[in-house]
């Protein structure tokens, strides 16, 4: 299956409601649509993201590169943006498609902080790539001793 083959719109967010499995399996078929819709013209490194909201909403998101390297937008950010904009609240799992083979393309470290802002050292965080999921990690694996907000609360 080729990334782009899948459009986000054909991922519905009841199927999203569905056994665990199927989250996993729907979410990362929504990373992959993602990844081909990104704007990666400098790195030619195409990433798409997909989180499942604590409604059982898919938000997906694809990483957007600007010449001006700093000024580019990660995938996983995207789709962050893209829950808070759609009323979400909390990560309930997310995928991470990258790259075209067996690369794990894990967040970075700037994009694991941000997925801390709405979820926890539990929260799955599935990785792979245009042929499907390689491998599952907690965040807390990805971020230990994470600071999160809990850590600014009164």
């Amino acid at each position: 299956m080729k990334p782009e083959d899948i459009k986000p719109e054909d991922v519905k967010p009841e199927d999203a409601r569905q056994a665990p499995m199927q989250d996993e399996s729907r979410l990362m078929t929504a990373a992959i649509a993602a990844m081909g819709r990104a704007y990666a013209p400098y790195s030619n490194f195409p990433v798409g993201a997909a989180i499942l909201d604590e409604t059982g909403t898919i938000h997906a998101g694809a990483n957007v590169e600007n010449a001006a390297y700093p000024v580019g937008n990660c995938a996983e950010a995207s789709a962050i943006a893209a829950m808070v904009m759609a009323a979400g609240t909390r990560i309930v799992m997310i995928a991470v498609a990258g790259g075209d083979g067996d690369l794990l393309c894990t967040p970075c470290g700037a994009c694991r902080q941000r997925i801390r802002e709405f979820g926890d050292a539990a929260t799955p965080v599935l990785v792979g790539g245009p042929h499907g999921l390689q491998r599952r990690f907690t965040l807390g694996e990805l971020l230990p001793e994470s600071f999160g907000p809990e850590n600014l609360a009164d």
